[in-house]
């Protein structure tokens, strides 16, 4: 599959995060941001988190239901975008609903807005784009098999809720790693 063209979109802080060899990578992380558009995802991406370095949290690239590709954050910069992980991982985030705009809401943790086949297509070509520019990667993993952690649900503190679900069960996970030959890793 050719990689899809991917546009340069750099993330205004992105010269303030640490360089790293391609070397380092070993691992690509799938995430959905459970936003409607590319346009919040970006204004997400954008917002301070981490004052002392004038950071935030964002994936290196992201893919659109179309097919459209955009890259926030060259892979030789570290990314905050999985807890634990960043050093070694890129982030791939796709545009999806997820549960939003009910996150930590008990009552809407269904997923339901399938994965188009011009967005999957896509993001296996960046994958095998990925796989030849970066000399190590040779896993894959969903942000929800890396990030375990609970959280009290906003309608219910009682309620324990998984703080990461992402992609989740609607990503098709046999056609991507069937395509791709990565193997899929849940963490040490």
């Amino acid at each position: 599959m050719p990689a899809p063209l991917v546009e340069d979109w750099p993330i205004p802080y992105r010269t303030r995060l640490a360089t790293r060899p391609a070397e380092a990578v070993d691992l690509v992380v799938i995430h959905c941001t459970e936003l409607p558009d590319i346009a919040m995802a970006r204004a997400f991406g954008e917002r301070i988190r981490y004052p002392d370095s004038g950071t935030g949290a964002c994936g290196h690239d992201y893919v659109d239901r179309d097919g459209r590709c955009w890259r926030f954050v060259e892979p030789t910069r570290i990314a905050h975008h999985v807890a634990g992980l960043n050093e070694r991982s890129i982030g791939i985030e796709l545009i999806n609903l997820g549960r939003y705009p009910h996150w930590a809401d008990s009552r809407h943790q269904r997923f339901e807005e399938p994965y188009p086949a011009a967005q999957i297509e896509a993001l296996i070509g960046l994958l095998e784009d990925l796989k030849r520019t970066l000399p190590n990667l040779r896993r894959i993993a969903g942000h929800e098999d890396l990030d375990r952690r609970l959280e009290p649900a906003s309608d219910d503190p009682a309620i324990d809720l998984p703080r990461r679900r992402d992609p989740g069960p609607l990503f098709p996970w046999d056609a991507v790693l069937a395509a791709t030959g990565l193997p899929r890793w849940y963490g040490d």
